[in-house]
């Protein structure tokens, strides 16, 4: 009886069409934010007492904890794509990206991460609310959260506390165009958060 049913399934998955359909891979993409070549010129080196800043993880707000690409509908719905995803959870790769770049800004000197034995001047803690694609506007969108305390003996003081946002032009529906414009609009949310930062 086992061996009549593993010859008729072919026959079965034909009928189907499941043996027609072609595989669909997965696709991984990295979320990264390149600075503009200006930037990069104007923060060569940090001070020699620049303050120690430590990045915790980015929490991922609702809907953002999965990699899949996500795309906001016409009628206010988030489709997320399941063969297209972010290498790595988006808070994560925007907490990445925040890292390198605030380190690359000039303005501390050093940018660690949870874990690292030095002792930080300041703490940046914050949360990932919006990236995606936008077709019906032909934007992407990213917002974050952030804030950043001081820390000075037994004292904590809030110096920085906002809401960034940005969009950036999305040139097509593909998922590579898809990719580009949100690590563009991530990429504009950095560059509010190191103009944002106290001198």
């Amino acid at each position: 009886m086992k061996r009549r049913l593993v010859l008729a399934m072919p026959l079965i998955l034909s009928a189907c069409g499941l043996s027609e359909r072609p595989y669909t891979e997965r696709r991984q993409w990295p979320l990264m934010a390149r600075r503009p070549q200006t930037e990069r010129a104007r923060a060569q080196s940090s001070s020699a007492g620049a303050p120690i800043l430590l990045v915790r993880a980015l929490r991922a707000g609702p809907g953002l904890d999965v990699r899949g690409l996500q795309t906001l509908q016409a009628d206010g719905s988030i489709r997320t794509d399941f063969y297209e995803e972010w290498a790595a959870p988006p808070a994560q790769g925007a907490e990445e990206a925040l890292r390198a770049w605030l380190t690359a800004s000039g303005r501390y000197s050093a940018v660690t991460a949870s874990g690292s034995r030095l002792e930080p001047d300041q703490v940046l803690e914050g949360e990932l609310t919006g990236l995606w694609t936008i077709p019906a506007t032909g934007q992407a969108h990213c917002a974050i959260g952030i804030t950043i305390v001081a820390q000075r003996a037994s004292t904590t003081r809030v110096i920085l506390q906002d809401r960034f946002t940005a969009e950036s032009p999305l040139a097509g529906t593909s998922p590579r165009e898809a990719v580009e414009a949100q690590a563009a609009a991530l990429a504009r949310v950095l560059a509010q958060v190191e103009a944002a930062l106290p001198r």
